[in-house]
Parts: structure tokens; C-alpha cells; sequence
């Protein structure tokens, strides 16, 4: 099954870390990142696993739930979940799916045959409180995943949500923004009082709304 952007997020209820889990009752009104593994005890994946439960705090403050997954059992998970306490410096703090029958992996497409045709591939998504999927990455096996820049995305789609702007590139939380096209110039004398610095008619800057 293929997701595409603003579909709705498929629910499940699959064993965990944390015991049985039913998705969308455990994500509530909170934003989520679920991301997934090939295995456990794979090497990439120790570190990531390590990377997220260091930054949990910073999505907590962003109303973002993290979960992973892997298609090894609960039983392996715990196992794997010393190494990565023990090699990582700390420790899983978030749940992270058995997805032993792969029934997670086929609702979210994260089986592909060319890769392998058993594994899951490394897939990122993020799912806000209207359980609409937002964003999906797919990242190759060699190569770690960067939950910084997910948290600078999840920055934009909260702040965009909010007001009529849109993130340009390389853009980090408190740098100017720009005006949607779709709001006129009359529109924008409202909504942005201070006014813009217009690069072109379709390029209208602004400081980041508060």
C-alpha cells in the first residue's frame, strides 16, 4: 500500500516494548513520528534509536510522540534495548513496535521488493493530530537518519499550520518566512500590519510570526 501526502494514517493494534498498542487511541491529539527498522541489532540503527531517545525532550516540547518499529519480537526488542542504552548513553524511552507479522509494514508500504523483499526499509513518517500523514522519507541502509532536520520540518508544518507562510530553504526556527502566494497583497496588509519586504510580487518576506 502506497501513503500519500494528507492521507489518513491506517490504525493498528501490535504488540510493543510498551505492551499491546492500539495507534491512533496511544497518538491522542498529538502529533507522531514513526519511524522503522530492517531488524534489530542492526548497526545504523542502534545509533538512531540512541539520537531520538537524546532529543525526546525537544519533541516533547513540540507535542510529538515518537515510535519506532522493527519485525523482530517484543522479546528481542528488550535485548536490543540494552545495547542501546549500553553503547548509546541512553536509554529507549519511547515504545517501539514488534511488528512481527509485518501487518504494520504492509499498511505502510514499508516492504519494497526491490530493496528486499522480507525487510522493511527505513521510512520516516509524520502524522499530525488529524492523523494526516505530513511527510515520508525513505532513507537507504548505509545511511543514518537526521532527527535535527525533522524537528526543523516539524517547526514549519506546526508554524504553517498556524498562519499564512510558508518555510523557504534552509529555514530554522526564528528566520524570516514568506507570504503564501494565495493571499493577496490587500490580504496580507491585514493579516501582517508590519509589513513584508517584497524581493518580487511573489516573493513577499516577513519575520516569523510569533
Amino acid at each position: 500500500m502506497a501513503l500519500n501526502l494528507g492521507d489518513t494514517a491506517p490504525d493498528f493494534t501490535q504488540d510493543s516494548t510498551e505492551g499491546p498498542l492500539s495507534f491512533h487511541a496511544w497518538a491522542g491529539d498529538s502529533w507522531v513520528v514513526l519511524f522503522s527498522h530492517p531488524k534489530d541489532f542492526t548497526p545504523v540503527c542502534t545509533t538512531e534509536l540512541g539520537a531520538v531517545a537524546k532529543l525526546k525532550p525537544e519533541f516533547d516540547k513540540r507535542n510529538v510522540k515518537v515510535i519506532g518499529l522493527s519485525v523482530d519480537p517484543a522479546t528481542s526488542h528488550a535485548e536490543w534495548a540494552k545495547d542501546i542504552a549500553d553503547t548509546q548513553g541512553h536509554a529507549l524511552n519511547f515504545p517501539l513496535i514488534a511488528d512481527h507479522d509485518r501487518k504494520v509494514a504492509d499498511l505502510y508500504g514499508m516492504i519494497h521488493p526491490n530493496a528486499s523483499d522480507t525487510l522493511t526499509v527505513r521510512s520516516v513518517f509524520v502524522i499530525d493530530p488529524a492523523k494526516k500523514l505530513r511527510l515520508s522519507l525513505t532513507y537507504p541502509a548505509s545511511t543514518g537518519r537526521n532527527f535535527d532536520e525533522l524537528l526543523r520540518v516539524i517547526d514549519s508544518l506546526q508554524l504553517t499550520d498556524r498562519h499564512k507562510v510558508a518555510t523557504p530553504a534552509d529555514w530554522k526556527q526564528g528566520e524570516d518566512v514568506i507570504i503564501v502566494p494565495s493571499v493577496s497583497d490587500e490580504d496580507a496588509r491585514k493579516l501582517f500590519p508590519q509589513g513584508w519586504k517584497a524581493e518580487r510580487p511573489y516573493l513577499r518576506k516577513i519575520a516569523q510570526p510569533s
